[in-house]
């Protein structure tokens, strides 16, 4: 017979399931792993120390492009960081539409990694019915930031506008009728949180249709039940957050446990799982979408009811409206010391923690009064996970692998940062 030995094996970078910036080192014993290593830095943009070269209201773009799928939570993070330091009170209505974007942004998150997820493991469909409903939430975005991904919506003391009344419609060309584009601008003809409300009252169905396809599908079940097991109490060693801990049974949430903005007012629930595999982590997950689509449906009708600032009424801190700028000399030293310098942030060190869709998305800021960042130090959540791959992999069949890598919803934004 010939010699049976271990072989040694790339998976990645460039492998799909690999999303073009994980390599993975396997050790292999036939069709089983014996052991992984994964390789990072392959996206390594050095966001944290770039943060600290500029002032700080011009680094709240950087924190969009770290977890480029979780946008606007990364920005909370940051914000409310600065706001400590700073020691503002945000106005109620700011923090309601930030806890509306947070939850909107943790739809489009967790559409875009089950639609990824299914594509991995080989369910098509799903991709497209995700997509279909993450394209609506993407022009809620660019109508209030007037772009698709890199909000920079979220501004240290609120947020940069209020809401639009109005939103973009379709209009007729020669790739679509006049009355495909009436029909699509059916939900557009009211304000941002009609067309939002309307959305709410149609994802539960689309959520549906998704399960339809997955929960009791035979070959699902069998690609994802009983794999990349992870123990309650090996979870939390591993610092797990988010759905990975969730999925392991332990019902941590920052939004319950250490509640910020308005999410003490908002009604929710936790979903957490039993068994802690990939099969649990997919459920809790899907059912994150209906629980943040509950909350979406609270704050648009807090917003109805309830008109007033957006953000602190300090010129340190906002510019001054355009009309004023281009009349008064002083407003526009203002503007103009505001875009250049920004402001200088007392003395002081903080950590503010948000539950981003993957997990705890904290930024620790140390500064020295100057109008930069000392220290800026992001805790991303998939860091935490991706360094339990070796452990979640092991035993496993190598096709399991793009199981358990799709499981973890990795970004490589904020791992490499």
């Amino acid at each position: 017979m010939a010699e049976i030995r271990n072989f040694t094996m790339n998976f990645g970078p460039q492998h799909p399931a690999a999303h073009g910036v994980l390599r993975l080192v396997l050790e292999m014993d036939g069709e089983v792993i014996t052991k992984a290593d994964p390789h990072i830095g392959l996206l390594h943009r050095g966001t944290e120390k770039l943060a600290e070269s500029k002032p700080f209201n011009q680094s709240i773009g950087y924190m969009d492009r770290l977890d480029y799928v979780s946008m606007m939570c990364n920005e909370h993070a940051y914000v409310m960081a600065i706001e400590r330091l700073l020691g503002v009170t945000v106005p109620e209505r700011a923090q309601y539409i930030r806890v509306m974007f947070d939850e909107v942004t943790r739809i489009l998150n967790h559409l875009m990694w089950l639609g990824a997820h299914g594509l991995d493991i080989g369910a098509m469909t799903v991709f497209l019915l995700c997509f279909k409903e993450r394209e609506d939430l993407m022009d809620c975005y660019e109508a209030v930031s007037g772009t698709r991904m890199h909000a920079t919506y979220y501004r240290p003391g609120g947020v940069y506008r209020d809401l639009p009344a109005g939103m973009p419609k379709y209009q007729a060309s020669k790739w679509r009728s006049q009355k495909d584009a009436d029909r699509l601008n059916e939900a557009r003809s009211g304000s941002l949180l009609d067309f939002l409300a309307d959305f709410t009252r149609r994802l539960p169905k689309a959520i549906d249709d998704v399960e339809t396809l997955l929960t009791d599908n035979r070959i699902w079940k069998q690609r994802t039940v009983n794999i990349g097991v992870v123990s309650p109490e090996r979870a939390l060693q591993l610092g797990f957050t988010g759905p990975m801990i969730r999925g392991s049974g332990i019902a941590w949430d920052l939004r319950k446990k250490q509640p910020y903005d308005v999410y003490d007012r908002v009604d929710f629930d936790i979903p957490v799982g039993v068994n802690g595999d990939c099969y649990d982590r997919y459920l809790v997950r899907v059912e994150e979408m209906r629980q943040s689509n509950r909350i979406v449906a609270q704050c648009i009708e807090w917003l109805r009811a309830n008109p007033g600032p957006v953000m602190v009424d300090s010129r340190k801190l906002r510019p001054p409206r355009r009309e004023e700028m281009k009349d008064d000399m002083e407003s526009l030293i203002h503007h103009f010391k505001l875009f250049t310098e920004g402001y200088c942030v007392p003395e002081g060190e903080t950590y503010a923690a948000v539950e981003a869709p993957k997990g705890e998305f904290g930024v620790y800021l140390v500064s020295d009064g100057a109008n930069k960042p000392y220290r800026l130090k992001c805790r991303a959540p998939g860091f935490a996970h991706l360094a339990s791959l070796a452990e979640m992999v092991e035993g496993h069949m190598l096709a399991d692998v793009v199981a358990m890598i799709g499981t973890q919803d990795i970004v490589f934004g904020e791992v490499d940062r």
